[in-house]
């Protein structure tokens, strides 16, 4: 692991674990104050970590390093709910409905987080916006990534695999932007290779969005609820539609 990729201090080690959990509940959340609470829980780990995405210091690349290091470390940490779950947990919904249901409550926990870390940011004399800026990217991947594996269970085409290779394989589908591309090797995120290239450039461009989040007064709270809202529905919808079209 390089530099890049760990954390600068001991607590760091956690965050992807506990992004990855609270993401997880906040997704599944029906009630809003649960949702809100939730929220704010992972604004809180901001505080907890010495890194951050830094577009200065060592530069877009180090930042791109960082993020792709911990997004892979974050997603076998994501909770995937079965077919079978789902269908036990919404027993009335049809497949069609029951991805509405989940693109919704995606793109709701999206806008949450954005709200959370905008809050987060108008306090003032709390010199954590940058490492603010990662946290959210990862919470926002980690809500996405939990949004396809789900999509993939609706429509009865998950990826192949163990658990840990499937969530792989569906990080490689979010830097797609497509259902999974089953292939016949195991290294499509090694290190150099296009696809990683690919993922450290999405995540890049997700915290540069994200960053308005970061605006003061508050005004970054609702631009970053509203573009986390819409970036996460768009993509439910692209993956959605290509596995409909497979199914």
């Amino acid at each position: 692991m390089s530099p890049a990729d760990e954390p600068s201090e001991p607590g760091g080690q956690l965050i992807p674990q506990e992004v990855a959990e609270l993401a997880g509940e906040l997704t599944e959340a029906e009630e809003e104050p649960r949702r809100r609470r939730l929220a704010r829980q992972i604004a809180g780990l901001a505080g907890r970590t010495g890194h951050a995405t830094r577009y200065t210091g060592r530069g877009l690349h180090a930042s791109g390093r960082w993020l792709t290091g911990q997004a892979l470390a974050m997603a076998p940490k994501v909770p995937i709910r079965s077919y079978g779950r789902l269908h036990q947990q919404y027993p009335d919904l049809q497949t069609e409905q029951l991805a509405d249901r989940l693109i919704a409550g995606a793109a709701r926990a999206s806008a949450g987080v954005g709200v959370a870390i905008g809050a987060a940011a108008a306090v003032p004399f709390i010199p954590t916006a940058s490492v603010e800026l990662g946290v959210e990217t990862l919470a926002l991947v980690a809500i996405e990534l939990k949004l396809i594996a789900e999509l993939h269970e609706v429509y009865q085409t998950p990826a192949p695999g163990n658990a840990a290779q499937r969530m792989m394989a569906y990080t490689g589908a979010w830097a797609e932007r497509r259902g999974v591309q089953v292939t016949g090797s195991g290294l499509a995120l090694a290190v150099g290779s296009p696809l990683r290239r690919k993922l450290e450039r999405r995540l890049l461009a997700k915290a540069g969005k994200s960053a308005l989040a970061l605006a003061p007064f508050l005004s970054g709270a609702v631009a970053g609820a509203l573009i986390d809202h819409h970036e996460t529905r768009r993509l439910g919808t692209l993956v959605r539609n290509d596995l409909r079209v497979r199914a």
